[in-house]
């Protein structure tokens, strides 16, 4: 397993993260032992960091995750998020601070090593949608650093979703250690320029602007929530539904899009789309660590082992390039 630093932090974390979310949904719907074995198997196989919510279950994520990390006494790097509520702006200080005390007690530590602001970033707040201010993230930021001073975190940052202007806004505004990025096949932009017309939102290289400000690259998204398996099934224990982020209106239209990388397959570079998926993500120096939601240990096993092959070779980014180039013309 590559070690990759986050950012300024002085944490090493594995390039493969492990998503606790609810879009996997292992930690929310699977059986405890199956996330006893899951969670072991992923710290043996090298990885490092483990990235839940507040919001994921309704805390049952984190609550899961600190019972299996204590049961193992797992040494790992965790990760979890505040996602403000409508009546929680109104009092953004005290409301992470509940926020963060609570998912402390879910996980069972009394030291979380990074918390993220989970709500999307946008010119004007929107508290029905989930959007906050770049006011808000001020005020989110100044609150996670008391928490810090409090020895209660030890890194704090942001989700690179929302408007692309203010969330480059939002980067630039110096504290946050952190950006979550959402960076796959079908949308490159927070890591790749794309051709001129490109049908998705263009997140103009987000990720290398925050690399820029020494912050650490979450890559999120990376499978586009299932959908670059190609495949329109769901796991047993992955959410039912989803609603994609950065790419098509319908999952159903990103499962079609994600044909168009069987390319890749066709000419030997992997052995399947999800290998694609993982090692583009990984692909991106920048990148700290590559988020896989896990619905199995069949998954986990599948995502080490792609992860381990590394980078897709240059010849298989000249083909995405052409795909991508197809995509702007569509």
């Amino acid at each position: 397993m590559e070690y990759r630093q986050l950012g300024r932090t002085g944490l090493s974390v594995s390039v493969l993260g492990f998503g606790c979310g609810a879009v996997g949904g292992l930690l929310i719907r699977g059986d405890h032992k199956d996330k006893v074995a899951a969670i072991a198997r992923a710290i043996e196989s090298g990885v490092t960091y483990f990235d839940t919510a507040r919001a994921y279950g309704n805390g049952a994520s984190e609550t899961s995750l600190g019972l299996v990390l204590e049961e193992l006494s797992a040494d790992v790097v965790v990760g979890t998020k505040v996602d403000l509520q409508p009546e929680e702006m109104v009092d953004i200080e005290r409301s992470i601070t509940d926020s963060v005390e609570g998912s402390l007690r879910r996980l069972r530590r009394e030291r979380v090593d990074l918390i993220q602001l989970h709500n999307v970033v946008r010119h004007a707040r929107q508290p029905d949608r989930g959007g906050v201010s770049l006011a808000d993230v001020e005020a989110a930021l100044a609150a996670f650093e008391r928490l810090k001073q409090q020895g209660k975190v030890g890194a704090y940052g942001i989700n690179g979703l929302g408007e692309t202007e203010v969330l480059l806004q939002a980067i630039g505004l110096g504290p946050a250690d952190t950006v979550q990025s959402c960076f796959n096949l079908i949308n490159p932009t927070a890591g790749l320029p794309v051709p001129e017309g490109f049908p998705f939102q263009d997140y103009e290289q987000l990720i290398d602007k925050a690399a820029a400000h020494q912050m650490g690259v979450i890559a999120i998204r990376v499978l586009a929530a299932g959908a670059l398996s190609g495949l329109p099934d769901r796991a047993a224990n992955a959410a039912p539904r989803v609603t994609p982020i950065g790419t098509a209106a319908t999952y159903a239209e990103d499962v079609a899009l994600a044909q168009r990388f069987n390319v890749l397959v066709e000419a030997g570079f992997v052995s399947s789309l999800v290998e694609a998926a993982v090692r583009f993500a990984i692909s991106k120096p920048e990148v700290s660590t590559a988020m896989v939601g896990i619905s199995n240990r069949v998954q986990l096993e599948e995502a080490v082992a792609f992860a381990n092959r590394g980078p897709l070779p240059a010849e298989a980014l000249v083909r995405l390039s052409e795909i991508w180039a197809g995509f702007a013309k569509n």
